[in-house]
């Protein structure tokens, strides 16, 4: 199952371990595990001298800064241009998904979670191509992030094609816990919407058993095709045809934030 990733899966914080092991560079901790490392290398094959040009130059201006411990941010006035309302992805990828959902909603400020630079480069790209104005990035652990959220801050917070960390031994690496779950919840407004897709059977079945944990997220589906066909305005990616080609249909989930009964 999957959600908007480009060339390689997007990692809900991170991305995975490359070739050899490389060690991991963002911890968290919650109930289970004590430390979670949610992605490993930040850096892939050599870039290019225009995608080098954009880190320096265009990846400054787009970068969030966090306050300290215990403040937070304006999620709205991130922004140069007016925005009705404001988004999260977590582990963008390549942008894919982000850049078009930025295009297609220009009064929505996006913001975008992703440590691995090849992916960052691409965003950029893509928001220097489409004179994006509504786009920023956050280049480092997305926990971190969600720390300097106010509650109620978000309309929506999408988690695609995350890093499933399929050994037992690494399942503590994968982003979706209880407590970042009830994170999500915190930062959602009432009748916000959590968005998470995967191409891994096994990461929607354990998604789907912590988010029946959380009081404050109540999954959307009324029947077995809610959660097999894409959202309504889902622009497709390239990874999500790659994983269809390969046999592993997408699991698309929604929740909603209520109330807890």
């Amino acid at each position: 199952m999957t959600l908007g990733r480009d060339d390689s899966p997007p990692h809900p914080g991170g991305h995975p371990a490359g070739p050899g092991g490389h060690p991991a560079v963002s911890v968290g901790h919650d109930a289970e595990g004590a430390e979670r490392a949610f992605y490993g290398r930040r850096k892939g094959k050599r870039l290019r001298a225009g995608q080098e040009q954009r880190l320096v130059e265009l990846l400054p201006v787009l970068r969030l800064t966090l306050p300290p411990p215990g403040a937070f941010i304006d999620p709205q006035a991130l922004f140069p241009v007016p925005t009705d309302e404001v988004w999260l992805e977590i582990g963008f990828g390549g942008g894919e998904h982000l850049a078009a959902q930025a295009t297609r909603n220009p009064r929505t400020g996006i913001i975008g979670a992703e440590p691995f630079v090849n992916g960052v480069v691409k965003l950029l790209r893509a928001v220097d191509d489409g004179a994006l104005r509504n786009v920023r990035v956050w280049d480092e652990d997305a926990t971190a992030l969600l720390a300097a959220l106010p509650d109620a801050s978000l309309t929506r917070v999408y988690l695609l094609y995350p890093d499933p960390w399929p050994k037992r031994r690494q399942r503590k690496r994968r982003f979706v816990s209880d407590a970042s779950l009830a994170e999500i919840a915190r930062v959602l407004k009432p009748g916000g919407l959590f968005r998470f897709a995967s191409d891994i059977d096994d990461y929607a079945g354990w998604t789907l058993v912590r988010a029946a944990r959380c009081p404050q997220l109540a999954w959307t589906a009324e029947a077995a095709r809610d959660w097999t066909r894409a959202w309504a305005d889902w622009p497709g990616t390239r990874y999500e045809a790659k994983a269809l080609a390969a046999g592993r249909p997408p699991s698309y989930l929604e929740f909603r934030r209520v109330s807890p009964a």
